[in-house]
């Protein structure tokens, strides 16, 4: 189990700012359903320049949710310039902090403010911030967020850049492009590049696989469900193949299958094991269920 602070555990049972401001001076959304997360942060401003409004819209983990919250609580009376100044740094720190893996999160609440404040000063032209060649393609992320993520936060290693900005989590062929960009900011600094150390090992027993699958649902994949009035339930798992059957909203959801393989798939296939795939128990449906906490 990730070991959450009081104040993150807060934030997520009892999110502030919860929602979209109607015609707001700030609009910033990022990431995506595909990765799992996603974040929209609309601000508004008063006549003296200052945030009297923030409220977000977050699909994610219980991480995404608490470091969206806490954004919004931290940049309210702020004014841009001093908004502009906020780091992912500064956002983990005001919640006591957060497990490396998902400092992630952190960054996206970064990302989203930076767009937010990009889009103001524009005019509303920019709604998304994309600055940089793509260097990880499985999650869109640019070497000027890398770059960024590293000097903000004084990373010398490719996990720590994947823990905090998803790059190199997917496929793995970018790790090498990584190490030169850590080693182009950190020189001598920088410490022996190792693979990413994911939550699971090689060797899983079937115990083993089927709990660790089954705490990546509780903890990545349902709450980003039950925000949206779905549920999922683990029914079995046969070698590679885990088979779950969608609850609540999720059941009649026309977008079942883009969240079964671009959600639940791409989750546990990061946090448990590479070659799982994800099939749908029609047949349990409409059954009467008792899910796993």
């Amino acid at each position: 189990m990730w070991d959450y602070t009081e104040k993150v555990k807060d934030h997520f049972f009892n999110p502030r700012n919860v929602g979209e401001i109607k015609k707001p001076d700030g609009i910033g959304e990022v990431g995506s359903l595909a990765c799992g997360d996603a974040l929209k942060l609309t601000f508004k401003l008063d006549k003296n320049g200052k945030i009297a409004d923030a409220k977000f819209k977050t699909f994610g983990c219980a991480s995404a949710i608490a470091t969206s919250s806490v954004l919004t609580e931290i940049i309210k009376g702020m004014t841009i310039e001093e908004a502009a100044k906020v780091t992912n740094k500064d956002i983990a720190d005001y919640l006591g902090g957060l497990p490396e893996q998902k400092m992630h999160c952190s960054v996206m609440g970064r990302e989203a403010l930076e767009a937010a404040i990009e889009n103001y000063r524009t005019g509303g032209k920019k709604k998304h911030l994309l600055k940089g060649k793509v260097v990880c393609t499985c999650f869109g992320v640019t070497e000027d967020e890398i770059e960024t993520v590293i000097r903000e936060n004084n990373l010398t290693t490719v996990e720590q850049v994947t823990n905090y900005c998803k790059a190199g989590g997917g496929c793995g062929g970018c790790k090498g492009e990584i190490e030169k960009i850590i080693q182009k900011i950190q020189g001598d600094k920088s410490k022996e590049i190792a693979p990413p150390k994911l939550r699971h090992a090689e060797k899983l027993t079937n115990i083993q696989k089927i709990q660790l699958i089954q705490q990546t649902i509780n903890e990545e994949i349902r709450p980003a469900l039950r925000a949206h009035g779905g549920n999922i339930e683990l029914i079995d798992v046969e070698g590679n193949k885990v088979i779950v059957a969608f609850r609540g909203m999720c059941a009649q959801c026309k977008l079942t299958e883009f969240t079964m393989k671009d959600v639940v798939e791409a989750k546990l296939r990061e946090f448990v094991a590479k070659e799982l795939f994800v099939e749908e128990d029609i047949e349990s449906a409409n059954q009467p269920h008792n899910h796993r906490e």
